[in-house]
């Protein structure tokens, strides 16, 4: 099953409109872990990538709409959220340049750019108790995985909740939340968090 440029930007828009209502619990995750502003990223950023997208003529592709959402979240606010996520947007819109839409493949090849930036920008990695945490695995399933776009969906998110209870677990590697050492253990990582409450409201948009 393939997504049209025109159906991903309604997808996304209606995940966002959700998106937000998840703030006050990333606010206290991230306050546990560090400065508490994740709740704020997400709120923030999810309005100005609804208002960018908005904003793209009909006729825009796949890397349009990746390279207006990037630059709307990363300078929505000045939080390194923002920074590696939008990043890994804006590196993602060159994986699929040219697409007008996204099928599997495409949508892997979307995460891949994506968390290699993070990687590469956040010094981050597997097991650092970061979004990668959640990320990561379910790119894993959704590349050995087939099916309908609801049900990669479906198996990436059960993926990504695993990782994220895996994280509570962890002490954090990175960031302002490493400071706390062994007090971070027992404290599930807020961007993975935030990443499993974005693939939920995403799923949500299929049936909306």
């Amino acid at each position: 099953m393939t997504v049209s440029s025109k159906e991903l930007r309604g997808l996304v828009t209606r995940a966002l409109n959700v998106l937000p209502v998840h703030a006050d619990e990333l606010r206290d995750l991230d306050a546990a872990l560090g400065d508490g502003d994740l709740g704020i990223t997400i709120r923030s950023g999810s309005a100005a990538v609804v208002k960018a997208l908005a904003a793209l003529s009909d006729d825009a592709r796949v890397a349009d709409v990746l390279l207006a959402a990037g630059k709307a979240f990363s300078t929505a606010n000045p939080s390194t959220f923002a920074a590696l996520v939008g990043g890994g947007l804006l590196a993602a819109a060159k994986a699929v340049s040219g697409t007008e839409e996204v099928g599997r493949a495409d949508a892997l090849a979307v995460g891949r750019a994506v968390a290699a930036r993070i990687v590469e920008r956040g010094k981050s990695q597997l097991g650092d108790k970061t979004v990668l945490d959640a990320l990561l695995p379910s790119l894993d399933t959704l590349e050995a995985s087939q099916g309908s776009a609801t049900a990669l969906l479906d198996a990436m998110i059960a993926t990504a909740q695993e990782g994220v209870v895996e994280t509570a677990s962890t002490q954090s590697r990175k960031g302002r939340a490493a400071w706390m050492q062994e007090r971070s253990i027992g404290h599930a990582d807020p961007g993975a968090t935030a990443y499993v409450r974005f693939l939920q409201a995403l799923r949500e948009a299929f049936d909306a």
